[in-house]
């Protein structure tokens, strides 16, 4: 039998672990919620923001939560910039050639970060790096409990904007039918390529929240957006609520399992549940049945 005082701060890692989780998976099933495709870029642009943030940390100096108001609004823009620029003309329309535009735009990405940057591993170091929190039993870094309220406050602020602004009603429409919203007067276009952008905003939050306690290669994106896949198919594809509620549940199976398991097996137990859950309820906790 587990010790409490062993569990306990497992379980609080977990949930703000989990916490940052959601808020990448969010990106993706805001994404997936309008476009009705899986950006396979997204791991890739996970990977971008991360360099943004370590490069302003590095070369200027810019702490990474000081650095929130210039990644946020540079992902916009490549994520707006992107879905106009590039996916939009490559793909014709049709979502088949979307996924494979994506696809590639993320081998592009993926190895232009190998030629600037090499496959080095790169951190920070900040002077709140080690520093830690006592929460009950356990003490808890810093940088995980600022990542944990700051992806809640993004989250909540990304929700807000799909909820109550008339962005949010044209992202609604257009994910309802695509063809009526046209009729309507909606500039189809340029909601997908809002969609795409703060999708990626969303990533740009992330990164400056996780680098503190993080680091960055060239392949960093891919373990995280297989994480974000399970947690959006666990939520229910396009569920803002099951996206942020998976994400905390993911994050406390990964870390519960890393301390039963050891640390090379703590993600054993999240693909378990993305298996089981493909076969007995393939819509997610919140999805709607087809």
């Amino acid at each position: 039998m587990l010790d409490l005082n062993i569990l306990f701060p497992s379980v609080l890692n977990g949930i703000t672990t989990g916490a940052v989780y959601a808020l990448i998976a969010l990106g993706l099933t805001l994404i997936y919620g309008v476009l009705h495709i899986i950006n396979f870029a997204h791991g890739a642009a996970l990977m971008v923001a991360l360099y943004g943030v370590y490069m302003l940390k590095e070369k200027l100096g810019v702490d990474p939560y000081m650095a929130l108001p210039i990644m946020v609004p540079a992902m916009f823009v490549l994520g707006y910039a992107l879905q106009r620029g590039v996916i939009n003309r490559a793909s014709h329309g049709k979502d088949e050639n979307i996924l494979l535009v994506t696809l590639g735009m993320s081998i592009v990405l993926e190895n232009l970060a190998l030629l600037f940057f090499k496959s080095d591993t790169r951190s920070i170091d900040t002077a709140y790096t080690l520093s830690t929190v006592e929460i009950g039993p356990a003490f808890i870094a810093l940088p995980k409990l600022v990542a944990f309220g700051g992806a809640l406050v993004v989250s909540a602020a990304l929700l807000l904007i799909v909820q109550k602004t008339d962005l949010g009603r044209a992202i609604r429409a257009v994910s309802k039918e695509k063809q009526g919203a046209r009729l309507m007067g909606i500039d189809v276009d340029h909601v997908y390529a809002m969609c795409f952008g703060l999708g990626l905003a969303s990533l740009g939050a992330a990164a400056c929240f996780l680098l503190p306690a993080y680091y960055v290669n060239p392949q960093v994106g891919n373990g995280f957006v297989l994480v974000a896949f399970t947690i959006v198919v666990l939520g229910g594809m396009g569920s803002f609520a099951g996206a942020l509620l998976g994400g905390l549940l993911i994050g406390v199976v990964e870390s519960l399992g890393g301390l039963l398991l050891g640390e090379s097996l703590g993600q054993v137990g999240i693909f378990v549940i993305f298996i089981v859950v493909l076969m007995f309820r393939p819509q997610g906790f919140f999805g709607a049945k087809a």
